[in-house]
């Protein structure tokens, strides 16, 4: 089923088409797991990364050349999925660079400005219009101003995906809630190449979770996502945001996207401002994320990623009921503000919610 148009696809297809993503990442992952060492790819337990033994850094490139072949071969010729690609290519080149050799943050950040520049430049695409925020009748436009705020959004969701890398299945499973709902709106809204893409996405995801989180038949093959999978997944929710809400016809509202996302963003926003409160970087990692706080409150890793998944889970389908009941913008504004309220105070007081979780999970 090499397709030459969506047009003529029905359900079997798109179960073929998530069966073979499916074999081909699996296949990936067993494959990336045995070259691990050779390529000096091994996660080593340290102050910050407290696990058994060295786990292979290998699933971002497993997740990203699986996803990568089936688009290739499953997906109609486009520049905008052949330079999506590339673009992806590199950025999961340096983050498989930053994995094994630790770059510095500013080699980072110079790397990760570059390749958004490519898409933008190479599409001619990026964020020109926010929508209507205020309800004033007309959108709010970004003029001059689009190309750094789309490069700017580019480096803060590659690193509110790092960020919240922090205990097995978490990464995986948020990104797969933002494909989900975003493939789901982009179907009802008749837009079947994000859709695709989405559905190729998770179905990618799926070996890499099961041996994250040791299921068969890959549960002795454990494999972190590592920065190469951090930085491909913040890249391409920017990517698909992008093609999602600016085109002539948009598929979602860009507000509403923000829901789709809403643990990483908020997680990241709540700690750059707990960092700053305390004369500490931006960047500067610690143990105050909210997968920290959970466990710290004596919930295992298990039960907090079944949390945080929940909860993302939640706000992913409030804000595609935002977007299906048509919200106005400011409301569905004022809402993911309020998320972010609510989230900065439980952080603040951390310590009095990990005692709320003691005596409430843990007996």
């Amino acid at each position: 089923m090499i397709l030459d148009s969506f047009q003529y696809m029905n359900i079997l297809d798109y179960f073929e088409l998530f069966f073979m993503g499916v074999l081909a990442s699996g296949a990936l992952v067993l494959l990336m797991h045995r070259l691990a060492t050779p390529l000096g790819l091994m996660d080593v337990p340290c102050e910050r990364k407290n696990h058994n033994g060295q786990v292979p850094l290998v699933g971002g490139m497993a997740v990203y050349i699986a996803a990568a072949v089936i688009l290739l071969f499953y997906q109609p010729y486009s520049v905008e999925r052949d330079l999506y690609l590339v673009a992806s290519a590199i950025i999961v080149f340096i983050g498989v660079l930053d994995d094994k050799y630790d770059l510095t943050v500013r080699s980072r950040l110079i790397g990760q400005s570059l390749v958004a520049l490519i898409l933008i430049t190479g599409l001619q695409k990026h964020f020109f219009s926010l929508g209507d925020l205020f309800s004033i009748g007309s959108t709010i436009e970004l003029y001059s101003l689009g190309i750094p705020f789309t490069v700017l959004a580019v480096l803060a969701l590659i690193n509110a995906f790092n960020m919240i890398d922090g205990i097995d299945g978490l990464l995986g499973f948020v990104s797969a809630v933002f494909y989900s709902f975003l493939g789901v709106q982009a179907l009802l809204s008749g837009s079947i190449y994000i859709f695709i893409t989405c559905l190729v996405l998770v179905a990618c995801l799926i070996p890499f979770l099961a041996a994250n989180l040791g299921f068969a038949p890959v549960g002795n093959k454990k494999i972190f996502m590592g920065d190469a999978g951090s930085m491909f997944m913040g890249l391409t929710v920017v990517w698909l945001t992008v093609e999602a809400t600016q085109s002539p016809e948009p598929v979602v509202r860009p507000v509403t996207v923000l829901f789709f996302a809403a643990l990483p963003i908020i997680d990241m926003i709540a700690i750059i401002i707990r960092r700053l409160k305390k004369g500490k970087s931006p960047l500067v990692a610690d143990r105050d994320h909210i997968h920290h706080i959970f466990m710290r409150g004596g919930l295992s890793p298990r039960q907090t990623l079944f949390v945080l998944v929940t909860l993302s889970f939640m706000t992913a389908f409030f804000g595609l009921m935002l977007e299906r009941f048509n919200v106005p913008d400011v409301l569905v504004l004022v809402s993911f503000m309020f998320l972010c309220v609510a989230y900065s105070i439980m952080v603040q007081h951390s310590w009095k919610f990990c005692r709320w979780l003691r005596s409430h999970f843990t007996t």
